[in-house]
């Protein structure tokens, strides 16, 4: 059974090292073989709009948006519906790939067998 790991970020530049962290830990998880799935809630949600995101500008912290681009292309990208809804931004407007999913989709992921949630 493939190992599964879902990292859910629920900030962005106000709270840079989190965010960063929250990121990095998804990269890496691609890097050791995990199945990787970023949750993006609150205002993370940035992270998936083009000419968006947020620059966390971090020394000694690799560029967010590489770290973006890596999930994105060998992992699972997620937006929180409400999220989105309260930014008014739909599918279309988001990264090629990502998409919206709500509360219930969420809850069913992190309960799957052998899934490690994390919460940034």
């Amino acid at each position: 059974m493939a190992r599964s790991l879902v990292v859910k970020i629920t900030c962005g530049a106000e709270a840079a090292e989190r965010a960063n962290q929250g990121w990095t830990v998804a990269a890496m998880g691609l890097a050791a073989g995990a199945e990787v799935t970023v949750w993006l809630t609150g205002d993370a949600t940035w992270f998936a709009v083009p000419d968006r995101q947020p620059d966390l500008a971090l020394p000694h912290a690799a560029d967010v948006a590489e770290l973006v681009e890596t999930v994105r292309s060998g992992g699972t990208v997620i937006v929180c519906s409400q999220c989105a809804a309260r930014r008014e931004l739909t599918e279309d407007q988001l990264l090629p790939g990502v998409r919206i999913a709500g509360a219930a989709v969420f809850v069913e992921s992190v309960l799957a067998d052998g899934v490690q949630a994390l919460v940034y």
